[in-house]
């Protein structure tokens, strides 16, 4: 009988990896046929290369930090310097280049947080449901009402101006949409025959919750993702622009857009390689998250 069941085990696994095989083999055919999250995944691919290695990619990584070379200020772009210098005589492209690695770091942080608090209170809202979703769903409908610049800039305008607290400001008002996106797939798969059965052999709400639905939330927590990870490099800019951000003189982008302003449009290329660095790694998240969005979702692969 034990050799029976190890047989049977071993054709389960093998059927579903065949399957998992299948599954993956369809996803990239459906990445190749979609030249949007290709170039979405170029440029996310060009974008962590460049994090991995900026430090070998930038010609200056000591202008990221307090360098100082007034007599090339101001250089226009040229072979010497491809992105110019700013008033400080720092080259711009290697400020870009290791501002990269903030940026990746604002995304992850800023999305595992905001995901950690989210998507387990979103599971328990939508499985046990009753007077304990009521509360969590208001208490996230209340953090959704004030707009989560508003409430970013607030909160860091609070605990101060520096990068670690420009991660926690944008991190408190986005849990409220995994929340939301992890509730409404608990709730469309709580009733299936399996859970029922896991029901009924006495498996613990935990174990369900951690062990059956949460496989299954993937797909859409990682659109989510993708696409939030683009809009927190966008935000965090943007408080770094008005400067609640990281403080001078840290290669942040939004940082130094907002210095290159001051000097527009006689020194436009301050402003414009830092402003295009943001456009371009959002544009790129934003592509990739709606490609995976329309490869993910069951009715849109029917």
């Amino acid at each position: 009988m034990l050799d029976v069941l190890k047989i049977l085990d071993w054709r389960y696994k093998k059927v579903e990896f065949v399957y998992r095989l299948k599954e993956f083999r369809y996803t990239l055919h459906q990445i190749r046929r979609s030249p949007l999250t290709i170039t979405g995944v170029v440029i996310i691919t060009v974008f962590f290369l460049t994090v991995l290695f900026a430090e070998w990619i930038a010609f200056c990584p000591e202008d990221a930090g307090y360098a100082v070379h007034m007599e090339v200020a101001f250089q226009p772009p040229s072979l010497e310097h491809p992105f110019g210098t700013d008033d400080m005589g720092r080259d711009i492209f290697s400020r870009v280049i290791i501002g990269s690695r903030i940026s990746v770091m604002v995304g992850c942080v800023v999305v595992f947080l905001s995901s950690v608090i989210g998507v387990p209170l979103g599971m328990i809202a939508g499985f046990i449901g009753g007077k304990v979703s009521e509360l969590i769903m208001r208490v996230a409908d209340t953090f959704m009402c004030i707009p989560y610049l508003l409430m970013a800039l607030s909160v860091a305008a609070v605990l101060g101006p520096n990068l670690r607290n420009t991660m926690i400001a944008i991190s408190i008002p986005w849990w409220p949409t995994y929340a939301r996106v992890a509730r409404a797939q608990t709730l469309s798969i709580r009733e299936q025959l399996y859970i029922r059965s896991a029901q009924a052999i006495g498996a613990s709400r935990s174990r369900i919750i951690f062990k059956h639905i949460l496989p299954n939330c993937l797909a859409p927590i990682i659109v989510q993702t993708s696409i939030q990870f683009g809009q927190a490099i966008l935000t965090a800019a943007s408080l770094g622009f008005i400067g609640i951000g990281a403080p001078p003189p840290t290669p942040e982008w939004g940082l130094m857009v907002s210095i290159g302003r001051l000097y527009m449009p006689d020194h436009w290329w301050i402003a414009l390689f830092p402003g295009m660095a943001i456009f371009l790694t959002t544009l790129g998240f934003n592509l990739f998250g709606d490609g995976m969005r329309d490869i993910l979702d069951p009715r849109l692969r029917r």
